[in-house]
């Protein structure tokens, strides 16, 4: 038996150990398979913009907004943790695990090879198989490069750029330009007190 995709949800959100066998071990399994399947259908052929939004509502469980973009191919491990805003653009070869959750702000936009990783394995050899789950949370506004690799327990704030190869992995100001592995602040981006307020 594994758990319905609300559980599932509820459950992630407290961050447990998921032990390996466990009914939440089980349930990633499940979930995975069901990926798959999707990002086959996905990936395989050409789709309109407005059938891959329906794939990629299949895949995530929930909602996609109706100006939502995707180039596949595109691969998730669960897809059922990952909420995606309005005017979100995802370029072609992502590859995201989302069972730890992503959530991807308005208006940000990802390139080409992005990995976001939302799990680690224990470091304990002996438990190697057990997952600590960690959440990617997007901020609005966002342009993450090409090949960038993004790990849990991060924030990206609001109208940052992450250049392209950088490796997320802490916290990233809102208006800042990191770069480097792991991502280090470059520079500070100015605002336009205008344009924040039109967003």
């Amino acid at each position: 038996m594994t758990l319905s995709v609300d559980e599932f949800r509820r459950l992630m959100a407290a961050r447990p150990l998921v032990e390996t066998g466990s009914e939440l071990s089980r349930t990633f399994h499940t979930f995975a398979q069901e990926a798959m399947k999707l990002t086959v259908e996905l990936n395989t052929k050409y789709h309109m913009p407005e059938e891959i939004r329906g794939i990629m509502a299949k895949i995530t469980g929930r909602p996609v907004p109706d100006d939502f973009m995707l180039f596949p191919p595109f691969t998730t491990d669960c897809g059922k943790n990952l909420t995606i805003g309005k005017r979100v653009f995802i370029n072609s070869g992502c590859r995201f695990q989302d069972q730890g959750g992503i959530t991807i702000g308005d208006g940000t936009l990802i390139g080409h090879n992005c990995v976001m990783a939302s799990l680690n394995h224990d470091a304990d050899p002996a438990r190697r198989g057990d997952i600590h789950p960690a959440p990617i949370v997007i901020g609005r506004n966002v342009w993450i490069g090409a090949n960038v690799s993004i790990v849990g327990n991060t924030t990206i704030g609001d109208g940052a750029i992450i250049a392209a190869g950088a490796v997320v992995t802490k916290d990233v100001p809102p208006n800042t330009v990191v770069g480097g592995v792991p991502a280090r602040i470059i520079k500070t981006i100015n605002v336009k007190q205008d344009n924040k307020e039109s967003r």
